[in-house]
């Protein structure tokens, strides 16, 4: 497709979801497909021995659905002592009374933000499944059929990661304080901006950084928008790719001066997301940005890699991500991890239309250019607006 890199095999992409990189004492695992990251957590949960914590942003009522609850309801039989946190949007469509049992058998459940109040537009978006303190699987998915699901077959295409090691058990006093946030009556957001700097790491070859409204930049943000700054070689897997002016900046930047590279999705479920990212491209091809579209199904990965550096979890690159949402990302500092990260990125380009100048230029009639501006005004302006003054009105 287009004039992407062919020599990604089929044996290739599966060498390196077999490879686990030690990084800092911590075993590094990458797990690129549907069937493998369910296989992934059910064996995380069936293994748990002491605590299972698990948050997710949409837990469907689903066959996958289903089999984890089953799963959490072993646990819970065999004296685990099982967590589960969703977030209200998200999992909307999923009620509490599909959860009854588990609670009842003596698991913590709750839902982030379950009312339709001025917080509802908070949103919850991070993922996560630790077992034991000693073992968390990371990244986009959620649970529901379409996460597990081979992308041939129409599933999202999603990215996860399997931490070992002694940075799993940093992420459960996290966990701890934001069930604790959200199953208390009144909860300030400015004890839940606190407690996102509190637990948000600056040091170490695995950083966990966290995102979340605030009244400047999340340290998530920070964190990223200074790597941005120094990177000279760039690849980025954006499901949602709509992010301010001063970022795009740097991200032409390091295509001016470096190599930078962007993938984002060709199909969604969310066509004006597209639009908005489409909206972006212009600016960027004439810094010499390498500008690609995923087109065998929805895209839903979230990976960003700025030289030796390695971010990973359920960030995508919007505003809304960004500046609004809860987000959790691993923050890796290998240059094996980094080498591995990019062997896969060739793959997914290998799946992608190159947008060339030219092709960019035939797509941008009069109509396609107010769509985008449109769309890209709809999905940055105006949520991150209604949003920030919700939620900053809650002191």
């Amino acid at each position: 497709m287009g004039d992407a890199d062919q020599s990604v095999t089929p044996a290739k992409r599966a060498e390196i979801a077999a490879r686990t990189i030690d990084v800092d004492g911590n075993a590094l695992t990458v797990i690129p497909d549907g069937p493998e990251r369910f296989e992934a957590l059910i064996g995380l949960i069936d293994r748990a021995k002491t605590s299972l914590r698990l948050l997710y942003y949409t837990y469907r009522a689903d066959a996958s659905g289903e089999a984890v609850r089953d799963a959490l309801m072993r646990a819970v039989g065999r004296g685990v002592k099982v967590a589960l946190l969703i977030d209200g949007f998200g999992s909307s469509t999923t009620p509490d009374t599909y959860f009854a049992d588990l609670a009842k058998a003596g698991a913590t459940f709750c839902r982030f933000n379950p009312s339709y109040g001025r917080r509802y537009l908070l949103r919850n978006h991070q993922k996560l499944a630790l077992a034991d303190d000693t073992r968390v699987l990371i990244g986009g998915f959620n649970v529901g059929d379409d996460y597990f699901g081979r992308s041939s077959e129409g599933a999202w295409r999603d990215l996860g990661l399997m931490v070992v090691g002694p940075a799993a058990a940093r992420l459960a006093p996290y966990f701890d304080a934001l069930m604790a946030w959200a199953k208390t009556k009144g909860s300030r957001m400015r004890d839940l901006r606190r407690l996102i700097h509190l637990h948000s790491e600056t040091k170490g070859l695995l950083q966990w950084q966290f995102g979340a409204p605030m009244r400047r930049l999340s340290p998530w943000a920070v964190s990223t928008s200074r790597d941005l700054v120094h990177a000279n070689d760039v690849e980025m897997i954006a499901a949602y790719f709509a992010p301010t002016g001063g970022v795009l900046k740097r991200i032409a930047r390091a295509g001016g001066w470096g190599r930078a590279r962007v993938i984002t999705a060709a199909k969604s479920d969310n066509t004006a997301t597209i639009a908005a990212a489409r909206f972006t491209y212009g600016r960027l091809l004439k810094r010499g940005v390498e500008i690609y579209e995923y087109r065998p199904t929805k895209l839903h990965s979230k990976l960003l890699i700025m030289d030796d550096i390695v971010q990973i979890g359920s960030s995508n690159f919007d505003i809304r991500s960004l500046y609004l949402n809860m987000e959790l990302m691993l923050r890796v500092d290998d240059p094996e991890f980094a080498g591995l990260m990019r062997q896969y990125f060739e793959g997914e380009i290998s799946d992608s239309l190159r947008i060339t100048p030219s092709l960019h230029a035939k797509r941008a009639t009069l109509a396609n250019r107010i769509k985008w501006a449109l769309s890209f005004f709809l999905v940055t302006s105006a949520d991150y607006t209604v949003t920030r003054r919700v939620n900053f009105g809650l002191e």
